[in-house]
């Protein structure tokens, strides 16, 4: 019997159908997961950290700037120079990653596809295990795998959501993923060229900080999250990085 790569033993690899069931499912949870969550939209995740990672970056940079003396048109066009190639990179690495993801599961599924055509005794007797856990018993648990065996496309879907615990209709496309990178990337941007403009250094520290605690808001509301929790933990590291940068401008004596 062929062999797909890199499986060179039995399919059960020394365990019974439901240790294989349980192996399986781990593997399934580990490759749904991604840095934004499971169940959170991959557009509102990248959104999030774009927002996150460039009102810190942007606000960063404004303060130096203005600490530094740079007039205030002039900082408004670095700032905005910056946000244009924030957003290309933020964007561009979304879609990546969300094709890379895709791929993973591309592969995970065509792994499963393989082993039912290949080792169907061994995918009807993980389904009795799964089927059996449910409540199915005796006969009608016979009849309920005669029907999914019967069936290739069903078979494997039922494997990939059952076994895997993948669901592949919640993956977003990339290029939303994408997409809603480059409207985090904009917004910070906005926010922070505004807070600068009404009050230079106090007024972009706090418009950064105001984005950055925003989208932590929003990422633990739909990751279901402690609210209070996410948006202290994000200032606070935050505040860490604006006062570090304070000091730093004092030690070297550049404000002006």
């Amino acid at each position: 019997m062929d062999q797909p790569p890199h499986q060179n033993h039995s399919h059960f690899k020394g365990k019974d159908a439901l240790g294989h069931v349980a192996e399986a499912q781990a593997q399934g949870i580990l490759a749904s997961t991604e840095m934004h969550g499971e169940e959170t939209p991959g557009r509102v995740v990248s959104g999030c950290d774009a927002a996150r990672d460039s009102g810190l970056f942007l606000g960063l940079l404004a303060i130096i700037l203005y600490a530094t003396g740079c007039a205030q048109s002039h900082a408004v066009k670095i700032l905005w120079i910056a946000a244009f190639c924030l957003l290309l990179w933020k964007a561009a690495r979304s879609a990546w990653l969300g094709w890379s993801r895709l791929e993973r599961l591309h592969r995970v599924v065509a792994q499963e596809k393989w082993e039912i055509e290949h080792n169907r005794q061994q995918e009807r007797d993980e389904l009795r295990v799964l089927y059996a856990a449910k409540g199915f018993q005796g006969k009608l648990l016979e009849e309920v795998l005669d029907v999914l065996m019967a069936d290739g496309d069903r078979l494997l879907k039922v494997m990939v959501q059952e076994e895997l615990g993948l669901t592949l209709e919640a993956y977003e496309h990339p290029l939303l993923q994408s997409l809603g990178a480059a409207v985090g990337v904009l917004l910070a941007a906005i926010v922070v060229t505004f807070g600068g403009w009404i009050e230079n250094v106090w007024g972009v520290a706090i418009s950064a900080f105001f984005v950055i605690g925003f989208a932590a808001c929003v990422s633990s509301y739909y990751a279901g999250n402690r609210l209070i929790p996410a948006v202290v933990w994000n200032i606070g590291i935050a505040t860490v990085a604006f006062g570090s940068l304070h000091f730093l401008l004092q030690y070297f004596q550049l404000y002006v």
